[in-house]
């Protein structure tokens, strides 16, 4: 199981995940409708996520489906402050959700630790800049590109064509300069996904897991979800957490949420539950064998 480095502190990650809290500095998110705008109301929205447990904040400010064009400033002006002022209030890892390497070099020099990038690194400098500032990477499979309608993706092999995918970006990373336990790898759930497709590939996290990098899942609230369970947005916290507990159980070592609270609860049990496994090999009753716990 791999570690991954947050700044200067590197995370063992074989019986700890990381719940990364998710901060939209967006008027039009998909889940808040752009309750956390405001400068003020995402600073009180990190404070209460980080009292609950947050290891990580991600702070966006362009969110990832159709919508008005954010240009370049407008991006930095939404990021960069929140940035700063949450760098001055809190100890606490901080992750700039973005593609774009000039507002990843800003988010830096604020005070963030990490580049999430759902575009697969698609600036060709986002790596140098990654690199150069020494933050980590999230390297993330998209079909298309962020913001562009994907109604009917195709894959002759989910699976085999997602992994490819994140092999080689993280390769790239690690030619950039970027060392492994700064590489995290997620297979982009709803992004140029149906909703089975997104469900398949949870399903299959061992296999990402198996990569060697540091598999976060992003699966918080997100339509596959609400696709396959008929459920509304502000209906999904249930099967959230359920997805959440499924990933930690097959490999995933990052989580990002909206519903930190709950999530740290499932994580720490779900914890708890591989290490009694893994401490305890003969428990199961004789002739009774048990399914293998995947880690």
């Amino acid at each position: 199981m791999p570690s991954f480095r947050l700044g200067p502190d590197l995370h063992d990650l074989r019986s700890r995940v990381l719940v990364m809290g998710i901060l939209n500095r967006t008027p039009d998110s998909f889940y808040d409708r752009g309750a956390t705008y405001g400068l003020d109301a995402l600073l009180r929205r990190a404070d209460r996520i980080g009292s609950e447990g947050a290891d990580i904040l991600d702070v966006g400010g362009v969110k990832a489906g159709p919508g008005p064009d954010v240009g370049e400033a407008e991006e930095l002006d939404r990021v960069v402050p929140a940035i700063g002022a949450l760098r001055a209030r809190f100890d606490i890892a901080i992750s700039c959700d973005t593609w774009r390497a000039s507002v990843l070099e800003a988010a830096c020099s604020a005070g963030a630790s990490v580049g999430n990038d759902i575009s697969g690194f698609a600036d060709p400098a986002y790596l140098a800049v990654a690199a150069r500032s020494g933050a980590s990477v999230v390297a993330t499979h998209i079909r298309l590109r962020p913001r562009v309608p994907d109604p009917e993706p195709r894959y002759t092999d989910l699976l085999g064509e997602v992994r490819a995918f994140l092999l080689d970006r993280a390769a790239r990373a690690q030619a950039a300069g970027i060392p492994a336990d700064r590489i995290a790898v997620d297979a982009g759930l709803d992004l140029g996904k149906t909703a089975t497709q997104s469900a398949l590939l949870l399903r299959e996290s061992d296999t990402l897991a198996a990569t060697g990098y540091t598999l976060l899942l992003s699966a918080s609230n997100k339509r596959f979800l609400g696709d396959l369970l008929d459920l509304a947005v502000d209906e999904r916290r249930d099967a959230s957490l359920a997805a959440v507990a499924y990933g930690v159980a097959h490999g995933c070592r990052i989580v990002r949420v909206h519903d930190v609270l709950g999530t740290v609860r499932v994580c720490r049990t779900v914890e708890a539950l591989l290490e009694a496994d893994a401490s305890t090999p003969s428990a199961a009753p004789a002739g009774r064998g048990r399914a293998p716990v995947a880690r």
